[in-house]
């Protein structure tokens, strides 16, 4: 009993010394020094840009770390849509948006009619796709681009420029739609499908220039 004894006295002992508290408070120091040298720059840069208020003393504490946060939430919602941006790049240049030799056999108007029905059945993930696919096999019955199953929508895109730069843009936008709605990233709304649905129909419904 006495050993146990001995032995928590030494432990407590050890855990009160300087060198282990201030070890075990290092985190919360270096973090309590970098948002003291954050709020000190942004007081700078405030007064900067207001010279004619003390920015450093009405802003101090408190409001400066709100200040912070909100740019810090900035940076990270900017973050998100340019990691998103770049995924939705990386896909309009590598996928292809035929899968097999029957969606390149149907005609346009088979694909819409199929995308009317999948619509009707609130499956507009696939009402999107046959859209899509509408859209291209129309371009290639005008001879605007040549449909194949290996090309990417990146390839169809570069046809397209030569042809109509208006519709080549269109063309790259919708292939955005349908990449997230297609690949599952992206859970169709039906205010989305809908104009997914009118932007697409305006080409497929002779309207286009």
């Amino acid at each position: 009993m006495d050993n146990v004894d001995d032995a928590r006295d030494e432990l407590e002992k050890i855990l009160n010394e300087t060198e282990y508290t201030t070890y075990s408070d290092q985190p919360s120091s270096l973090f309590s020094i970098w948002l003291e040298k954050a709020k000190n720059w942004i007081a700078d840069q405030l007064d900067q840009l207001f010279p004619a208020i003390k920015t450093t003393g009405i802003l101090a504490g408190p409001i400066l770390t709100i200040v912070i946060v909100m740019i810090l939430l900035l940076m990270g919602t900017v973050l998100f849509f340019v990691v998103r941006n770049r995924s939705s790049k990386r896909k309009f240049r590598e996928t292809s948006p035929l899968q097999s030799t029957k969606e390149i056999d149907w005609s346009y108007q088979m694909h819409v009619t199929e995308a009317m029905k999948q619509e009707g059945l609130e499956k507009l993930s696939s009402a999107t796709r046959h859209l899509f696919l509408a859209l291209l096999l129309y371009f290639h019955e005008k001879e605007w681009l040549e449909a194949r199953i290996w090309k990417t929508n990146w390839e169809y895109y570069e046809e397209l420029k030569k042809v109509n730069q208006q519709s080549a843009n269109q063309f790259q936008h919708l292939s955005y739609f349908f990449d997230e709605a297609t690949y599952g990233e992206r859970e169709v709304q039906k205010e989305d499908y809908v104009q997914f649905q009118k932007e697409v129909m305006k080409y497929l419904g002779g309207t286009d220039e």
